[in-house]
């Protein structure tokens, strides 16, 4: 025998103690035994010698039995009383103080999306919650039992037993709250320094351990009297595709026209994935379908068309098969066609053919208006997004405070020069922009005089859906235009002439922007109004003078910022699910309005409530109508976080160089790989004898059977 195991058979401890007072029963054959003097009767026989001879015999034998079948009886009562003591031999890792139970054991099921992955069929929730109950039954005389979930909900703060425990794994379904293992371990720390803060406590973590959702494991500093066992669900092979994102080629949606949108999916697994069908639907119904191939951590874009037959919100989804991770095969959201941009048109000296006027009031696309600059009301300025100024000479007075305030609170200013304006009150309205260094151009206005625009820069993102389609080698021809003033400072080129002098410049001014052009629209500066640059650029700056409504948001944004023209301040908004005619799902999250913006807090799966009473329900990615008083006021979509969908892991040997040092962490190699809750109970808690004690006292009861029936005498 080794020395190891000859000490640890000297260190043989008892679960439960008490039952060794059976032994006394030893007491009671023992006492039959000695004590048992039977009456004998005397026969009388002629041949006495004889007789005696055969006495002495059967004396002897019987003697020799009976002694057999008392030290059979004594052992098998032995092993017997020892079984009910449950003897084991205490691991080299175990602790005094939690065989004594005082400790709290806690146990970490990690229920986020990611683990509906799979591996022999199996899916890695269901693996960790099979391997929590056999875990259980090494506790199941223990009252300080806790289990934790990603939900964080009232009943992670139960400390219970191993049968209720049980009880509750049979409703665990998985959660789109992810945590970082920070936040699991002061959880589980807090609840147990509540609980006993001078005890020894064992902490458990069943998770495949993903990289996105993990946080920062070096933060994770364990406490001297606390234990931690990671113990990886994890597969070999690891597969899952998500759509990454969602863009439209244009700026507008047009109804009844044809419309273009990118559709970028990634594959986050180790192979690729061939002939991938990927589904577009606009309003229910399938309107496009793409196939793509992905490399493996690799993505794929699929272009798709479609159109649409009315105005307003339409609910659009890109779906596709992907298995076994199913929560990200669908995403949703929402294009609003053809949104009405207002544009308010000022003039004090209008070209002559209007050029103004004809690129905005023909299309429905368009509010426009158009009024002179000394007869306007400046209240109308707070309801539109574009003002466009032609030909003033002077801005000042009320007129130029409106405006600033115009575009200090989001408004795009275009300005057009007069052939004639005011340096003067130009430069002091501009410089608050940023816009200095303005100066006349005092030549006169000749045809020969004119500078050729270049081409713009197809980088630039101003131009980048404008030219998407156009050949490589470029504009054949460029407008040519005579500017009537030159400015410098900051601002973004939109269009130079060739010698690099500005000819229309963006500018970032508080919350809106300013648009400065070079040159008057009159066609004796040139052809600019007239060239086939001149409609796509007002287009995008009229584009740009709203704010794009976003196609879809996440839940893990926390919160979210929506424009209501009208909105109301001490109203209460309210978010529902209308993605099924079952849905059931309403939400009054916390909100606040400043000027214009309904920011609106999106609560967690277990801040949620139905019918009064406390009920986790799950979030679902779908539409949702933001609603006032039963009025749809707007309609949003909501799709889970993709870092759920990344399918990368820390593999143990990772693990264990992030905590390396840490004695009190132990990192299993894998939940598949043996059989953990032996390896476990045998590293920790100790082997336990009480099978083998069994076996002896059948072993030695079926001895006296035997004893009695064959050895007859």
């Amino acid at each position: 025998m080794s020395p190891d195991i000859d000490c640890r058979l000297q260190n043989m401890q008892f679960l439960f103690p008490t039952f060794l007072w059976g032994l006394l029963a030893l007491s009671v054959p023992l006492i039959i035994h000695l004590f048992n003097f039977r009456r004998t009767k005397r026969v009388f026989f002629t041949n006495v010698a004889f007789l005696k001879a055969v006495e002495t015999q059967t004396s002897s034998f019987r003697r020799i039995k009976q002694w057999l079948i008392l030290a059979s009886r004594l052992l098998f009562l032995l092993f017997l009383v020892l079984a009910f003591a449950q003897p084991f031999l205490p691991a080299k890792n175990a602790s005094t103080n939690r065989s004594s139970g005082l400790g709290v054991n806690s146990l970490y099921l990690d229920n986020s999306l990611s683990m509906q992955n799979t591996t022999e069929n199996k899916r890695y929730l269901d693996l960790a919650i099979t391997k929590i109950d056999e875990l259980l039954t090494l506790f199941r005389q223990s009252p300080n039992i806790q289990l934790i979930t990603n939900d964080f909900s009232g009943e992670d703060q139960a400390v219970t037993n191993g049968t209720k425990v049980k009880d509750r794994l049979t409703s665990v379904g998985f959660s789109s709250n992810p945590r970082t293992f920070e936040s699991v371990y002061k959880r589980q720390n807090n609840l147990a320094q509540k609980h006993n803060p001078s005890a020894n406590n064992q902490f458990f973590w069943f998770s495949d351990f993903q990289k996105s959702t993990s946080g920062d494991l070096r933060k994770i500093k364990t406490d001297s009297l606390n234990k931690l066992f990671l113990i990886p669900v994890q597969g070999k092979k690891n597969q899952n595709v998500f759509t990454d994102s969602v863009w439209l080629a244009s700026p507008f949606i047009r109804e009844m026209q044809n419309n273009i949108i990118y559709v970028k999916v990634f594959n986050s697994g180790s192979e690729e994935v061939e002939k991938l069908p990927v589904k577009l639907f606009i309003d229910n119904a399938q309107a496009s379908t793409a196939s793509v191939d992905i490399a493996p951590n690799g993505s794929a874009t699929a272009t798709f068309n479609f159109t649409v037959k009315d105005k307003g919100f339409h609910r659009g989804k890109v779906s596709f098969d992907d298995q076994p991770i199913t929560f990200d095969n669908d995403y949703y959201f929402v294009l609003n066609a053809s949104p009405t941009i207002q544009v308010l048109h000022l003039y004090q000296e209008r070209s002559a053919a209007d050029y103004i006027g004809k690129v905005f009031d023909n299309d429905s696309l368009f509010n426009y208006r158009a009024y002179s600059a000394t007869n306007v009301d400046v209240g109308q300025f707070k309801n539109a997004n574009l003002i466009v100024l032609e030909g003033l000479e002077v801005v000042a007075g009320t007129f130029r405070a409106s405006l600033e305030e115009f575009v200090r609170n989001g408004g795009n200013l275009l300005i057009f020069p007069s052939a004639r304006p005011d340096v003067t009150s130009y430069s002091q309205f501009l410089s608050g922009f940023g816009i200095q260094g303005i100066n006349l151009n005092n030549q006169p206005v000749l045809a020969q005089s004119q500078q050729a625009i270049a081409e713009p820069n197809r980088q630039n993102p101003f131009y980048i859906d404008v030219f998407e389609r156009t050949t490589s080698q470029g504009v054949v021809n460029t407008p040519t235009m005579q500017p009537a003033w030159t400015w410098s400072g900051v601002g973004e080129k939109i269009l130079t002439f060739k010698n690099m002098q500005n000819f229309i410049t963006s500018t970032q001014a508080s919350q809106g922007r300013v648009y400065l052009c070079a040159s008057p629209l009159d066609k004796p500066y040139g052809n600019f109004a007239e060239h086939a640059f001149f409609v796509p650029t007002m287009f995008k700056i009229a584009s740009m003078s709203t704010k794009q409504e976003r196609t879809a948001y996440n839940f893990s944004e926390g919160s979210i910022n929506l424009d209501l023209p009208n909105v109301k301040k001490n109203a209460t908004y309210k978010l529902k699910n209308v993605s099924t005619v079952n849905s059931k799902i309403e939400i009054i999250p916390v909100q606040r309005v400043l000027g214009n913006t309904l920011t609106l807090e999106l609560p967690k799966s277990n801040q949620l409530s139905a019918g009064g009473e406390p009920y986790n329900q799950v979030l679902e990615s779908g539409y949702y109508e933001l609603q006032l008083d039963g009025k749809t006021e707007k309609l949003l979509a909501l799709n889970h976080d993709n870092e759920e969908s990344k399918m990368d892991f820390y593999t143990p040997e990772e693990l264990r160089t992030f905590f390396a040092g840490q004695k009190n962490i132990t990192i299993f190699d894998n939940l598949l790989d043996g059989d953990f809750v032996k390896t476990f109970q045998e590293n920790n808690i100790g082997t336990p004898l009480w099978k083998y004690c069994v076996m002896l006292a059948l072993t030695f009861l079926l001895i006296e059977v035997l004893l009695i029936r064959l050895m007859k005498g």
